[in-house]
């Protein structure tokens, strides 16, 4: 059974930052409560998980854990009343017992999953529910994830099962947007306070926490206990922090682990012939940004002139190895609301020279920034190729550690142009969401790219507001068109491409095992031999 969740009313309160709607929401799997069979009692004793993370360790706490590996960890430490999952993006009835109940247009109902417990023993209760979205909802707090939930009003315990969520205004996501707010237990927190508990995280998932070391390996075992839907499979659970990519590969292609996330292209085809190796094709971004204050790139055609005279190709043929599509929209052409947009920028030099012309841009000489993200490293110099053979252009390099470029150099104003990574849909997959990370609000448009001043910014949350606005999806992604357009014309942001993420595996060992859209690994549902 699936049953789509669409909004007949308009849209009644007002509208704040990262508010949105998209398509309509469809639960996967069976619905309603979870039966005894599914409890983790069976994990396999003696059966143990290894894999490979490419990414370091930052705080677990889900109210600031927003690191690509402590994001994949908390997919199996804590639960959501809905998640998606991690592969096929799909919503799923995670720490809700069924549907949740649409009263009206502004409220809902949710029921808890019986017997859900946390891995301390005590049950999830409707007191932690309201407690884990009001701190991420606290001003005091500055959640990062607040941003994802501003149409939620109030939370409120009816009674020990059920909750219920007031919202400032209709919003058709509300369901799959539950996603964001983990469910954290209220008295342990109170009582070891919040860095004893970022130390030693406690959920409901079906893996609990037992400890973790930095640059080295985070450590899980089973929680017999569970009986959600993905009951974990095997005793333990070691995942070795490899950030340097030869240790990864070497740990994969010894038989050391069993999967490794973020394959370097150049090694893909050699871990063959031992493993899976699959590259999925992510939104994620290699973005091209201007500080649109500056006088020069102030002006929409000589951004445009730089993405013309970019062999975009190249990059996807040298660096990639073929594992990236070359962006004709804001969000890649597998997304479920892709819309191809007006402006194409196939390379075109003399496109690119003739547009610098009439922007009365005769020389030019700038610093190019980029992060030092290895593979953003080796695309730098064949984008400064491609740019200086437009005449009158003279470009240099700068690589520079993410938080330095920018805290002191995109965050105080002092640079002209940036190429990075970026990739929000780790977070949600909706366009609503996908869109207002770069483009709602005043959090990049005003203090990172500076083009919050034009008009063409005021139109942009006007067709973004419009969207929601949509009674049904058709509609919305109308609307979402004319906005995919006027970034395409105006690139302030833009991306230069969408790369696929390769994974490997041992599929000899590991059952059910499915590479991610977004960085990160899941063994949810994953069986071991």
């Amino acid at each position: 059974m699936t049953k789509h969740f669409e909004y007949n009313e308009s849209r009644r309160g007002f509208m704040k930052l990262l508010a949105g709607v998209g398509a309509g929401f469809a639960f996967a799997g069976s619905l309603g409560t979870f039966s005894a069979n599914a409890v983790a009692a069976g994990a396999a004793k003696g059966k143990t998980i290894t894999a490979g993370i490419a990414y370091g360790l930052s705080s677990l706490d889900p109210l600031k854990a927003t690191g690509a590996a402590p994001q994949a960890a908390n997919l199996h430490i804590f639960e959501s009343l809905v998640d998606l999952h991690p592969a096929t993006r799909e919503p799923y009835l995670a720490l809700a017992a069924k549907e949740p109940e649409k009263v009206d247009a502004t409220t809902y109902h949710i029921t808890l999953r019986e017997g859900a417990t946390f891995h301390d023993g005590k049950p999830v209760t409707t007191e932690d529910v309201v407690y884990s979205f009001e701190r991420v909802m606290d001003p005091v707090n500055k959640s990062l994830f607040v941003t994802f939930i501003p149409f939620i009003d109030k939370v409120t315990a009816l009674d020990d099962k059920v909750v219920e969520f007031k919202l400032k205004y209709p919003f058709a996501l509300f369901v799959e947007r539950l996603n964001i707010v983990k469910i954290v237990p209220k008295h342990i927190i109170e009582a070891v306070g919040l860095d004893k508990f970022d130390a030693n995280p406690v959920g409901s998932g079906p893996y609990q926490f037992v400890s973790a070391v930095k640059d080295d390996k985070i450590v899980f075992k089973a929680y017999d206990a569970y009986n959600g839907k993905y009951p974990a499979t095997a005793e333990n659970m070691v995942w070795s922090l490899l950030s340097d990519d030869s240790a990864r590969v070497t740990a994969q292609e010894s038989g050391r682990i069993q999967a490794i996330e973020s394959v370097p292209y150049l090694d893909a085809e050699r871990l063959k012939r031992k493993s899976k190796v699959e590259a999925v094709q992510s939104f994620g971004l290699l973005f091209m940004m201007f500080n649109c204050s500056d006088p020069v790139f102030s002006n929409p055609k000589v951004r445009q002139a730089f993405h013309y005279g970019l062999d975009t190709q190249k990059l996807i043929d040298f660096v990639f190895l073929g594992n990236a599509r070359e962006a004709t929209s804001y969000v890649q052409e597998t997304h479920p609301d892709y819309v191809k947009a007006s402006h194409q920028y196939g390379y075109d030099a003399e496109k690119a020279a003739a547009l610098l012309k009439e922007a009365g841009v005769d020389k030019l000489e700038f610093e190019l920034l980029t992060t030092d993200t290895s593979w953003v490293k080796e695309c730098a110099p064949l984008i400064i190729e491609s740019w200086n053979k437009i005449p009158g252009v003279k470009v240099t390099l700068r690589h520079l550690q993410s938080s330095a470029l920018y805290s002191d150099f995109i965050g105080t104003g002092k640079y002209r142009v940036v190429v990075a990574p970026g990739d929000p849909s780790v977070f949600g997959n909706d366009v609503d969401l996908l869109l207002s990370w770069f483009y709602r609000g005043e959090g990049w448009a005003k203090a990172r790219y500076r083009w919050f001043d034009t008009p063409e910014f005021k139109e942009l949350q006007g067709l973004l507001d419009a969207a929601i606005e949509k009674d049904t999806p058709e509609a919305r992604r109308a609307e979402w068109a004319k906005a995919f357009n006027l970034i395409s014309e105006q690139v302030p942001l833009y991306p230069i491409l969408h790369r696929k993420l390769p994974t490997a595996w041992n599929d000899k060992q590991l059952t059910g095992f499915q590479p991610l859209p977004t960085t990160g690994m899941s063994f949810l549902g994953v069986d071991v031999k």
